[in-house]
């Protein structure tokens, strides 16, 4: 897993709509966080628990983006059903995952399957890695992300 004070990788993906986000664009503490698969329970609660906490995060000056290996068209209909106000990036080749240690061989129901892992990185604005969360809950993620950036 990356540690504290290592450069971040840096990635440009397509966000809901299709527009290229970069890591390179932040000159801010940024959460950059890695998701399963949009619009399922777990995926869900996480996201939601940053949509309800997002005033907080703009207060603070904190963008959100959600890294997954979604297509860029599930994640549009990810963020319009949940009304999800920070950007949703698509990693469908699993190479930025990958380079976060994020991504990897599964197992669920007996099938083995490579995904992507429910872990988040806070990346300073000098462009380091500030903290790492692996195989995060996510329920109350985004609460354990604000106490952490205070």
């Amino acid at each position: 897993m990356l540690e504290p004070g290592q450069p971040a990788p840096p990635f440009e993906l397509p966000n809901q709509d299709g527009e290229t986000v970069s890591l390179a664009d932040f000159d801010t503490t940024v959460v950059v966080y890695f998701y399963p698969r949009a619009d399922t329970p777990g995926c869900t609660t996480e996201a939601c628990g940053f949509r309800d906490s997002w005033d907080e995060f703009e207060a603070r000056g904190v963008p959100v983006l959600g890294i997954s290996d979604d297509p860029v068209s599930d994640l549009v209909k990810f963020r319009d059903k949940y009304d999800l106000p920070f950007d949703l990036l698509s990693d469908e080749s699993g190479e930025v995952a990958s380079a976060y240690d994020s991504y990897g061989e599964k197992n669920m129901f007996g099938k083995t399957f490579d995904g992507v892992f429910r872990n988040t990185v806070v990346v300073a604005p000098d462009g380091t890695v500030e903290a790492v969360f692996e195989d995060v809950s996510p329920d109350g993620h985004a609460d354990e992300l604000l106490e952490t950036l205070e």
